[in-house]
């Protein structure tokens, strides 16, 4: 049943969508019956879990178990019938195939998609995770990544609180929204530390907003001589971004559990 003989690594698609298209049906076959080739689920489960940005989108099934023999014993747990397999499957893979299909295109909606999942900390943190992965390979999408986490949980909390507002509202006018209903302006503070606190948390998103739109890869940059982020001025704008959307997810559930 298991293939272990040598490939050549030529037989493998050139394509990165294409080869997780063959680890989908690899896993597949291996589910339902069908034949299963260790050698090059092994070749393309150490190539993709080489890709940090991959590697996260992996089902997690793929980041377990190192082998389609150590598969077998979960998926069969998990389902009694071919067809449940391969939805399991396809279900699992469908993120990362979706990622793969939309690179370059939209960097923030996987982004958006991920914070409205899980509206707590921990689903902050996954999604500040993957931005802070993406600022080695890609810092001008990272940083677009930051302030769509921001904007998006801004967003959330005003949708939550039945609060009104529209696309001309800019990131940091719908942090300023979200914070009122918060009760986190500066304004509604009389004690001048929480004051010069609260102030300062506006400043970082302001000049997120300002990177934002400098530096980050949702407008065209004119002159001769663009200007682009390194990894470090990333590696702030993820970070600072990450930090004020747990303050606000965090206040939030505070205040509405």
């Amino acid at each position: 049943m298991y293939s272990t003989g040598y490939y050549d690594e030529a037989d493998l698609p050139d394509s990165l969508f294409e080869r997780v298209t063959m680890m989908e049906g690899i896993m597949t076959s291996a589910a339902t019956g069908g034949g299963s080739d260790e050698v090059r689920y092994a070749e393309l489960r150490r190539e993709f879990m080489a890709n940090e940005q991959i590697k996260l989108l992996l089902p997690p099934f793929v980041r377990t178990y190192r082998t389609l023999s150590a598969f077998w014993p979960y998926i069969k747990a998990q389902a009694g019938t071919y067809a449940e397999r391969r939805e399991i499957i396809n279900k699992a893979f469908t993120p990362l195939m979706d990622y793969l299909e939309g690179v370059g295109i939209a960097p923030g909606d996987k982004v958006m998609s991920d914070a409205l999942e899980s509206f707590d900390a921990d689903g902050v943190h996954a999604v500040w995770e993957k931005a802070l992965v993406r600022r080695q390979t890609d810092p001008e999408g990272a940083i677009t990544s930051a302030r769509t986490l921001l904007e998006t949980v801004s967003k959330r909390i005003l949708d939550e609180c039945e609060i009104t507002y529209t696309d001309k509202e800019d990131l940091p006018k719908l942090y300023a929204m979200a914070a009122k209903a918060l009760n986190l302006a500066p304004d509604q503070h009389s004690e001048e530390p929480i004051k010069v606190i609260l102030g300062s948390a506006m400043s970082v998103v302001n000049g997120l907003g300002t990177l934002r739109n400098k530096l980050s890869d949702a407008h065209g940059r004119g002159g001769k001589v663009p200007v682009r982020p390194s990894p470090r001025h990333a590696s702030l704008a993820v970070n600072m971004a990450g930090a004020m959307a747990t303050f606000l997810v965090e206040t939030y559930v505070e205040k509405h559990t």
